[in-house]
């Protein structure tokens, strides 16, 4: 695994996507839903909203490096209140 050049952000990066991803399952498990039309005009289920912040969270930081440069923790604000925006309103 030495190749991979493996760093503690990566990891936790994955961990946290593994995580989200076994608690969505559990969440829809437990409390099924029904899809929901938002301001996109299409249905959309939990996981369907996590898939377009995960999305969108990635464009973000790829713009935020390209545009203002290597300060990355500001990036995540930014994601955070997209993420908020996504589920409520999408």
């Amino acid at each position: 695994m030495a190749w991979m050049a493996w760093t503690w952000p990566t990891a936790i990066f994955f961990m946290v996507i593994a995580s989200l991803l076994i608690i969505f399952t559990m969440l829809a498990i437990r409390y099924p839903e029904t899809p929901r039309v938002g301001v996109l005009r299409i249905e959309t289920t939990r996981g369907d909203r996590l898939f377009i912040t995960l999305l969108g969270s990635a464009f973000i930081n790829l713009a935020w490096l390209g545009l203002v440069g290597a300060n990355q923790p500001f990036a995540l604000i930014v994601c955070l209140i997209y993420a908020a925006a996504v589920f409520r309103w999408v």
